[in-house]
């Protein structure tokens, strides 16, 4: 597998320092070569700091052939924008004056004090998932930021539960599978 970065008229193709030798780890339907030496070196590579500093993190699986050649129709470009553009101006109220650029991403500890209040069986909810991935003080923080970012997607005032999960799903690199 190779990729290539196209920027100012020029092609660049990159050394794939980042991806296992076979290219196979956790693909569904094929099985992965790599030693276990290999894996073990791989991982070594991403850090748990380093994870720690990536808001959101999904293993994407492979596109199955009916799903891509699919006549129905998908979601247009336009109508994301059009809800991306809706959160930006929720959050842009949110932080008038106060942080820029006015992003859920940027909160400081004071701000999600502030916009990040959880009822308490999504605190009982986030320490357990605390407790069992093994997160750190930097991912509670980042859940919350995209669990606030769910929740105004949503048009939720509060932080729900299934917001919080979601935001949860979103760390599936913190997964004792990958470390």
């Amino acid at each position: 597998m190779s990729y290539t970065v196209n920027r100012a008229y020029r092609a660049k193709h990159p050394p794939q320092r980042y991806s296992f030798p076979c290219g196979y780890y956790g693909h569904p339907k094929r099985e992965c070569r790599c030693s276990p030496g290999q894996v073990d070196r791989y991982r070594q590579r991403v850090s748990g700091p380093l994870l720690d500093r990536i808001d959101i993190h999904v293993e994407a699986p492979p596109v199955e052939y009916d799903e891509l050649t699919s006549a129905q129709p998908a979601e247009s470009s336009a109508a994301v924008r059009d809800r991306v553009e809706k959160v930006r101006r929720i959050q842009a109220e949110r932080f008038a004056g106060r942080l820029k650029p006015a992003l859920n991403a940027r909160m400081t500890p004071k701000l999600m004090r502030e916009h990040c209040e959880i009822s308490a069986s999504c605190h009982a909810l986030l320490k357990h998932a605390m407790e069992d991935l093994h997160l750190s003080a930097r991912a509670h923080d980042r859940v919350l930021k995209v669990a606030r970012t769910i929740a105004d997607l949503a048009g939720a005032e509060n932080i729900a539960e299934d917001h919080l999960l979601e935001a949860l799903q979103y760390r599936s690199l913190d997964r004792s599978v990958w470390m």
